[in-house]
């Protein structure tokens, strides 16, 4: 038990107002958090998701709130552990074996220590004399990691963004302004007469680049959409009839933007052709490694990248498969002049006219935020204390543990496989014999709503070919291949329960 924290209220309150800034207090609060969560991370009981009705939710997290509202209030324990217990309660069980839903993972927990580290101290990290040690190892990051990629080691460089939809439109707008010079200073208004700008794309790409090309500008008529193969891979043998093609329906394609790892079925798009496909057509070739790109780690799967060091910028979520916080993304630019192009401004009031050693760390001038966290501590924390065997080993047991999956479904005449995963992601259907072709679609989501709202497994859902399959993302090491045979098995239960249900209203 801690002792009593000395306590010296005043009348106009400043007395808890102190406290609520308290060391001591601090500690203890921390003690209260860490044996919750050190609770919550040795439960490995299979759960999913606890869906509340929202207005439930509110009422209770109302509950918990202070009804003061002239004086600081008093800290109440009990408050604080009931604020911490519903915030585990209620959030995905991304540690649990029966979650198999998203993209985001468990963080190793050592990084979620950094985090809190990071929390407390606050240092922003644009800027060098902010946030001296991560601007530091931010460089050490990009070295380390470069030697995966593969880039001239004096002329890449990296930055960190939040999250990878943001990374994707900085790398964009340094492509548009390369490539397009006179657009960030005079607008598109400048080059009415010419033909209109456009990025191609595969035609499954991640909404965050349709999304870029709205911000910019671009518009979603602009992105030239190239055809995937039976592998959900853009198609080079039709990429290039598509890219001239838009040429002449008076399209600038400037950028082409391909997928290590798409969202939708983890494809690996073909990056070694489609870069020369890019310089034989002067296009800046991005790659959105945001899920895929940590694969580079793993001597046995870095073969699926073959051709990233041809690309002139990679997207790269460590908060995907790199285990740690979120957001953790990072920007690489083969040619570091090029990561200039993205942002031209001048600020006073944040940029040095007179350029030194520290401000030569600064990354303001690359990224579109000021104030962002110091989200490398969390990855080069987890790097210099275990290296890089810690994420090599979990990547490639989660492709495997996959392919196993696949196995699995393969073996069961009432599912169907839809492709081969190439990472950890694997998409199929339930469809038993005698549900016809126009049910399969609705039968799908039926089956992972209803999976959801059980609560023992959290499983997604996406479209392929326009209908819809149940889709699983491998993300913790928890997981087990009988893990998989007993979400296998309550699909089951729940695909036939939906289906004599309905039987049952259409004989009545």
């Amino acid at each position: 038990m801690t002792e009593s924290r000395p306590h010296n209220p005043t009348s106009d309150g400043s007395g808890l107002l102190l406290e609520a800034f308290d060391a001591q207090l601090f500690r203890e609060t921390s003690e209260t958090a860490l044996a919750k969560l050190e609770k919550h991370l040795s439960d490995l009981s299979i759960r999913g998701l606890e869906l509340i009705d929202p207005a439930t939710l509110s009422d209770a997290a109302k509950a918990l709130m202070t009804t003061e509202r002239e004086r600081v209030a008093t800290f109440d324990e009990e408050k604080l552990a009931g604020i911490i217990d519903l915030y585990i309660r209620t959030g995905i069980q991304v540690h649990s074996p029966g979650y198999m839903g998203r993209q985001f993972s468990g963080v190793v927990p050592l990084a979620g220590v950094i985090d809190f580290v990071s929390s407390v101290v606050n240092q922003p990290a644009s800027f060098y004399e902010a946030a001296q040690l991560p601007n530091a190892v931010e460089r050490i990051m990009a070295d380390e990691l470069n030697r995966f990629i593969g880039w001239d080691p004096a002329r890449f460089t990296m930055v960190t963004t939040s999250g990878g939809s943001l990374a994707n439109l900085t790398a964009l707008l340094a492509a548009r302004n390369q490539k397009l010079p006179g657009y960030w200073s005079e607008g598109g208004s400048s080059f009415r007469g010419q033909p209109r700008p456009a990025i191609a794309v595969g035609s499954d790409v991640h909404y965050s680049v349709a999304r870029a090309a709205g911000v910019m500008g671009i518009g979603d008529a602009q992105l030239v959409r190239l055809p995937l193969n039976s592998r959900g891979q853009i198609s080079v043998a039709d990429a290039r009839p598509a890219l001239e093609a838009a040429e002449r329906q008076n399209l600038k394609v400037f950028c082409l933007v391909a997928s290590a790892g798409s969202t939708s079925v983890g494809a690996f798009d073909p990056i070694d052709e489609l870069a020369d496909l890019a310089r034989e057509k002067d296009l800046w070739l991005h790659v959105d490694g945001a899920h895929g790109a940590s694969l580079l780690v793993s001597d046995t799967l870095r073969e699926k990248l073959r051709g990233i060091d041809k690309a002139d910028s990679l997207t790269w979520d460590a908060h995907k498969m790199m285990f740690v916080p979120a957001p953790c993304t990072m920007l690489f630019y083969r040619d570091k002049e090029s990561s200039l192009t993205a942002f031209r401004q001048k600020a006073s009031y944040v940029f040095d006219e007179e350029p030194d050693i520290y401000t030569a760390y600064d990354s303001g001038g690359k990224n579109f935020e000021c104030t962002k966290r110091p989200m490398i501590m969390t990855l080069w924390s987890l790097w210099a204390m275990y290296g890089p065997a810690l994420f090599a080993e979990k990547i490639e047991y989660l492709c495997q543990l996959t392919e196993e999956a696949h196995g699995i479904v393969r073996a069961e005449p009432d599912f169907e496989a839809l492709h081969r995963p190439e990472a950890n992601i694997l998409c199929f259907r339930y469809h038993p014999a005698g549900v016809r072709k126009e049910d399969v679609h609705r039968l799908q989501i039926a089956i992972r709503n209803s999976v959801k709202l059980r609560g023992n497994f959290f499983i997604s859902k996406v479209n392929v070919d326009g209908v819809a399959a149940l889709r699983v993302v491998m993300m913790n090491h928890q997981i087990t291949g009988e893990h998989f045979r007993m979400l296998i098995s309550e699909i089951r239960r729940t695909g036939q329960d939906l289906l004599s249900s309905e039987a049952g209203t259409e004989t009545a």
